[in-house]
């Protein structure tokens, strides 16, 4: 039994987490099986057992987590702004697309595939909702500007102007760094953007 021992020590959560998410992207859900996410990895599928009752709740954990780090990315921008020539928005704004371009496959099971468990819904209301939250506040602190009922859905057009950007450019092979300076050029009028709107309500 040593040896089984020293397998799940080997085989950690991220390895299987990663490879798993990659495989859901490329070949769907219905068409991955646990023992084939091992066979990837060069392990058992009772390695895999070990860590995730069944497939749903391996997906889940997949979601969970990216959420979660895409969350996390809001709150470390707010700490150091990774680019002082940036205003706040912008950087979160930035680091968004950062974060798309960084976790490919992450960002496709987050956002555009199929949810076959039904538990990415939550997890993305949520990550909006500290969206919404954080570029509202920032606003508030940089420009003076009060959101009120009507202008609460502005960030939610932000939102989805970034998550445009991400998605054309997903299945492309072009990392950040070749498009950094077209992510802070449209990090800047998707902020203008919404202030402008913002101005119009107020």
């Amino acid at each position: 039994m040593a040896p089984r021992r020293v397998v799940h020590e080997e085989l950690t959560q991220e390895k299987i987490l990663f490879t798993a998410a990659e495989m859901f992207v490329e070949e769907g859900y219905k068409a991955v099986s646990m023992r084939r996410i091992a066979q990837a990895l060069g392990y058992s599928h009772g390695a895999i057992y070990y860590h995730f009752k069944d497939k749903a709740e391996l997906f889940g954990a997949i979601v969970v987590r990216d959420f979660a780090r895409l969350m996390s990315v809001f709150d470390q921008t707010l700490l150091v702004a990774p680019n002082p020539d940036l205003s706040t928005v912008e950087n979160v704004f930035v680091e968004f697309i950062r974060f798309g371009f960084e976790n490919k496959p992450q960002y496709e099971l987050m956002f555009l595939i199929e949810d076959p468990v039904h538990c990415a819904i939550t997890e993305k209301n949520l990550s909006y909702a500290k969206f919404a939250e954080t570029v509202m506040q920032l606003v508030g602190t940089e420009r003076g500007l009060i959101a009120n009922s009507n202008s609460m859905m502005l960030p939610y057009s932000a939102f989805l102007s970034l998550h445009g950007f991400v998605a054309y450019y997903l299945h492309t092979d072009q990392s950040f760094e070749d498009i950094r300076p077209l992510a802070h050029a449209h990090a800047r009028q998707s902020y203008h953007g919404l202030l402008s709107m913002l101005k119009l309500q107020a």
